[in-house]
């Protein structure tokens, strides 16, 4: 059966999905995708996955995406980054017959996608997109689909968007802001944009940005004449978004917690959606934020859960009449509801002109974290409260000496003097061993020629008519009278 295309392809494979999961890293793992789904999501991502590590790692395959098998979750779309035709080509073979299609990420802004040259940073080079995208079309049994960034001009965002649909794409979505729209900076996404792209194209078109309740999706739809909306933010920190309803957090956090108990992740994904969840509550809770932080187990995450909704129950009890939310919020602080992220101008509010004001000080310069408590990174803090005994005095790190080759630390027993990439290239290239990174070539190789030399002297004898012994090619002559 020849695969679905377009409109066809969302309309009958996608279910006409108007309500989307986004790929979120560590975020949309199995658990929260059926937890969304439970509550409005029709269609979900996978987390973004490195399609060379997907190629060449077995392990890494089946922690993402060969693990339980979950017929609810469906329709599903794998995300991969990658900046090579045959690499991500490859990578898709092996995942296409686990989802409903492969999406090939051009909008992640951060700094690991700029070292790893994927994501936004390739939204320039139009010739290498489009091989990668004909080749997937080409060899994949399932659509492939994108999902950009936009350039601040409308019309080359529209050029750039019908190249990718010439090249082979059935599905784009489009996040309305621009790569340098990041973090403090993210700002507010373009519809205009989106709008463009929407009527530029004859593909589906999906939107994202500034999704923080159901009525932006609905307003988006209104506004932009998308077939869906994609919500990544408001999604974290409430599941029940695309339901139009704000759920008490612990209802929430305690049925994802069931759904982990079923379909395990690591610790650290649990612990991220507990703080995106109970965000509010824990600026109120500060010592229940740091057990958070601190516990080491899912028993223990479960523990502060549910400290933290006795914590909240308490304060409903004790709740005076007409008593309302605090901070600015919509709502108290124990239900589901957006987070709008301060801007650079909002925080240098907070923190006065000077950065040091109301306690909280500027940056910090490189010398000044000798160990003192307060001059430490927030991240240090919390490496020392988890082990006091933590110094990051820089004058008592040790002193790692260079490889000879790349200037990475090199191995303090390594006969080649490098690091291990160097030397593992080295020793294979020379067949040489290297015992003190492990690196064997030159002994297996013997081990080989010394199995392969027993292998040609111990054969079945087979007796030829004329009295011969064959033992593999040579035949010896048998003791029998005859000179």
């Amino acid at each position: 059966m020849p695969k679905l295309r377009g409109e066809a392809f969302w309309k009958e494979t996608l279910r006409s999905a108007h309500y989307v999961v986004a790929p979120m890293v560590d975020q949309s793992e199995l658990a929260w995708r059926l937890l969304s789904r439970r509550h409005g999501a029709q269609l979900c991502y996978t987390p973004m996955l490195h399609a060379q590590v997907f190629l060449r790692d077995a392990n890494y395959r089946r922690e993402n995406l060969y693990g339980d098998a979950c017929p609810e979750d469906r329709p599903l779309i794998v995300q991969f980054c990658a900046n090579d035709p045959e690499v991500f080509v490859q990578a898709a073979l092996l995942a296409q017959d686990y989802c409903d299609a492969v999406d090939l990420n051009l909008g992640c802004p951060q700094m690991i996608a700029k070292r790893g040259h994927y994501g936004a940073f390739l939204q320039e080079e139009w010739d290498l997109l489009q091989r990668m995208i004909l080749l997937a079309n080409e060899k994949l049994s399932v659509p492939i689909t994108c999902k950009i960034r936009v350039f601040p001009e409308i019309a080359k965002t529209v050029k750039y968007a019908q190249m990718l649909e010439k090249a082979g794409c059935q599905l784009l979505t489009v996040h309305g802001r621009t790569k340098e729209q990041k973090g403090p900076l993210a700002g507010v996404a373009s519809w205009d944009h989106i709008q463009a792209v929407r009527k530029a194209v004859s593909i589906p078109v999906f939107a994202n940005g500034n999704i923080q309740c159901l009525s932006d999706v609905e307003e988006c739809i209104r506004k932009t004449g998308v077939h869906g909306v994609m919500s990544a933010e408001g999604n974290l920190h409430n599941p029940a978004l695309f339901e139009g309803r704000n759920p008490l957090v612990w209802e929430m956090a305690e049925e994802y917690l069931e759904i982990v108990q079923k379909y395990p992740c690591p610790l650290s994904y649990v612990r991220a959606h507990l703080f995106k969840l109970w965000h509010h509550t824990l600026q109120v809770y500060q010592q229940l934020r740091e057990e958070l932080a601190k516990v080491k187990t899912l028993e223990g995450i479960v523990d502060v859960n549910r400290e933290l909704k006795l914590r909240c129950q308490e304060e409903i009890a004790n709740q005076k009449e007409g008593e309302k939310p605090k901070e600015g919020l919509p709502f108290f602080h124990w239900i589901c509801q957006p987070y709008i992220r301060p801007g650079p101008k909002e925080r240098c509010k907070e923190n006065g002109a000077s950065g040091t004001e109301k306690g909280v000080r500027g940056k910090r310069a490189l010398e000044e974290e000798d160990g003192n408590p307060e001059l430490l990174s927030k991240n240090k803090q919390k490496k020392k409260l988890r082990n006091p005994n933590k110094s990051f005095d820089p004058s008592l790190k040790p002193k790692y000496a260079k490889c000879d080759q790349c200037g990475n630390p090199k191995g303090n027993k390594c006969v080649f003097n490098m690091c291990r990439g160097c030397c593992k290239k080295r020793a294979f290239k020379e067949t040489a061993d290297c015992p003190g990174h492990g690196l064997l070539f030159k002994t297996k190789y013997e081990k080989s020629l010394s199995w392969q030399s027993s292998q040609r002297v111990i054969q079945t004898p087979e007796i030829s008519p004329r009295g011969a012994v064959a033992v593999g090619e040579t035949a010896v002559l048998k003791e029998t009278g005859d000179s």
